[in-house]
């Protein structure tokens, strides 16, 4: 009887290893004049030098008072432009040689990046519909718990000819629980 009860201890334990989620980063962004905050969950097993860098940019404050400075309806919106330059990180994605089999669904946020595969730096989208093109492209490192509402609305506001908003969406605050 003893051993049948450390044995189910045991095995209690390997399943609550096991859930997802797990030590994994998240966070909350609150846009301005939008009520429901958007909450994203970091995978640091899929991604750990983005969900780092995406870390630490966040925890300075960075990311507060920039925009999502491009929208593409039924596609995504980004954010994360700032006034001055990083450095760039290490592109983690399968066509850059990194294991990566995060999809690019709705709610998965992904680093931006210029067409240099390691040229990613703070800028970031969260994907508005399933874009399967992105797969294997681009760092995808986390995805959304919460805010679809949000996503939808910034989604669909009015940009112009240059998928910029014609009225700003300002990131107020950016806070990461570890």
């Amino acid at each position: 009887m003893k051993k049948l009860l450390i044995i189910f201890v045991l095995f209690s334990f390997i399943l609550t290893g096991c859930s997802k989620g797990k030590n994994n980063p998240v966070v909350t962004i609150k846009v301005k004049g939008y009520d429901e905050v958007i909450k994203i969950e970091l995978y640091r097993e899929i991604a750990p030098i983005t969900v780092e860098n995406f870390i630490d940019i966040a925890t300075t404050g960075y990311y507060e008072g920039s925009t999502f400075h491009r929208v593409i309806k039924d596609f995504m919106i980004q954010g994360g432009q700032g006034k001055t330059s990083l450095k760039p990180i290490k592109g983690e994605f399968a066509s850059n040689g990194v294991k990566n089999d995060l999809k690019h669904v709705r709610g998965v946020i992904s680093m931006a990046r210029t067409n240099v595969k390691d040229s990613a730096t703070s800028q970031f989208f969260i994907v508005h519909k399933d874009s399967p093109h992105l797969d294997g492209e681009y760092a995808a490192f986390g995805m959304m718990i919460e805010g679809f509402e949000t996503l939808d609305l910034i989604a669909n506001i009015q940009t112009d000819f240059n998928d910029m908003p014609v009225v700003s969406i300002v990131i107020e605050k950016v806070e990461v629980k570890l």
